[in-house]
């Protein structure tokens, strides 16, 4: 199933009005699981980071995290990097009416002619990884781009089921979200390959376990099937969310407390 359409549909909606954008990026944080796990990763690094911090967004999107980091530190100077232009210039549209210009700026950027060095702190990387097929030269490049003892954070799906996929041998999509050239990372394969980019410590734990799993179907999975059925969807999702959303919040919060032997995504954190 194509992904990238819904998103832009709903970009369009809350584009309307610059606190429709503000909203999304709030329902984001509370919808995406992933966001719950990095949220706490980023309030961790926020303790000993230098108050005038480099971040880069590699895959920066919609820009949520973007938002999230620029208002983290006053003087915190964050560049998002991106391969579709017309997203940049979008986010750039949006942070410069946010008056946030000064500090952040995006990029149209392939991750794989990246030739930043010792430029940043702190190095994001969400749901970006798994569409890659050169991830090691983008590993190697994200680890340059870093200051020594800079931190790269990456959220991706795992081999043990990541957004319903599929083995590629099959014929048709690989799985529920087509734009993604593998199924999966394996936990020791993703960490052998940052160690052999050049990053000192590696620390890799599965996300998304039974609880995690259920709410992304409730929060996501459906939602979107619906969406990719009918436009007509978007006036039943409110009402569907008001439902479905207390449920996904709590299994959500049991998922995040919990430290998980298999779950179909990966939290990981590298150090230079």
């Amino acid at each position: 199933m194509q992904y990238d359409p819904i998103k832009r549909s709903l970009g369009k909606v809350f584009n309307l009005h610059p606190l429709l954008r503000a909203l999304f990026y709030r329902l984001l944080d509370l919808l995406l699981l992933r966001s719950w796990y990095l949220r706490r990763e980023l309030r961790q690094w926020q303790l000993s980071a230098p108050a005038d911090a480099r971040i880069l967004d590699a895959g920066s999107g919609f820009g949520q995290y973007v938002w999230r980091l620029a208002r983290m530190g006053e003087d915190f100077q964050v560049t998002g990097v991106d391969v579709k232009k017309e997203q940049v210039a979008d986010c750039n549209a949006w942070f410069a009416r946010a008056g946030l210009a000064a500090r952040v700026h995006f990029r149209v950027q392939e991750l794989e002619v990246l030739h930043d060095e010792e430029r940043y702190d702190l190095v994001l990387s969400v749901d970006v990884m798994e569409h890659i097929e050169a991830d090691e030269k983008v590993m190697q490049n994200l680890c340059r781009a870093l200051k020594p003892g800079g931190l790269l954070l990456i959220s991706t799906p795992s081999d043990q089921g990541g957004s319903d996929t599929r083995h590629h041998h099959q014929e048709g999509p690989t799985g529920f979200i087509d734009e993604h050239v593998r199924d999966g990372y394996n936990r020791d394969d993703i960490r052998e390959k940052l160690l052999s980019a050049g990053f000192s410590e590696v620390e890799v734990a599965y996300t998304y376990g039974r609880p995690g799993s259920l709410a992304w179907k409730l929060s996501m999975k459906f939602p979107i099937l619906m969406l990719n059925a009918s436009k007509v969807f978007f006036i039943v999702l409110p009402f569907y969310y008001l439902l479905a959303w207390p449920i996904a919040c709590c299994l959500n919060y049991a998922d995040l407390r919990q430290t998980h032997a298999s779950g179909t995504g990966l939290l990981v954190k590298a150090r230079r």
